[in-house]
């Protein structure tokens, strides 16, 4: 069902672009004026080959601190070959990079605490992931139908691997898990054949 749920979202992105997003050198945020954070969303014409996200952007002589990736906020941005995520971003939103095909590696900072549910989900050229060294657990499904993806090595700060995290990466052969790992969620690993 959610997969379903998850396509039908897709298709519907260029619907529900915000509306209040602003352009700053290519790269679309959601501002907050009061507390100066910025948060990456998404581009009515997708995003392309490799984005570089700042640790800050200036708006209108005001900065603002870049410290989330929001939901969607890269989803179906097929011609986006890599990502360069700086140490302030805390946060991957919910299919912040969904059915990015042709994502290739991928490094997390160890300043992302949360990765949101289905991530990274289809991103089927993916080969390689780093995650930082901050993240204590997954959404569900955040690096599913990864097929490309060969190796994980889950960090020592991760307590917890989801439900069907990884399942259906079906290149996989070596997963790294560490004993601070308590809990692995149903399906995880299925059909990593």
């Amino acid at each position: 069902m959610k997969k379903i749920f998850i396509l039908i979202m897709v298709a519907l992105l260029p619907l529900v672009a915000n509306a209040d997003a602003v352009e700053i050198n290519g790269i679309y945020y959601n501002l907050d004026n009061e507390a100066k954070t910025a948060e990456v969303t998404q581009n009515p014409n997708q995003y392309s080959d490799a984005v570089n996200i700042p640790a800050s952007v200036t708006y209108e002589g005001n900065e603002f601190s870049v410290t989330s990736i929001g939901e969607y906020a890269f989803s179906g941005c097929l011609d986006m070959t890599s990502v360069t995520i700086p140490e302030s971003v805390t946060t991957i939103g919910e299919c912040a990079f969904y059915a990015c095909y042709g994502l290739t590696t991928v490094t997390i900072p160890n300043s992302v605490t949360t990765i949101g549910f289905a991530a990274f989900c289809y991103c089927t050229s993916l080969t390689s992931v780093t995650i930082g060294n901050g993240v204590t657990s997954t959404g569900e499904a955040a690096f599913s139908y990864c097929y490309g993806l060969t190796s994980i090595t889950i960090p020592e700060s991760m307590t917890t691997i989801s439900h069907q995290a990884f399942c259906y990466c079906t290149s996989l052969i070596s997963v790294t898990i560490p004993n601070s790992v308590t809990s692995i969620g149903d399906g995880a690993f299925s059909d990593c054949i």
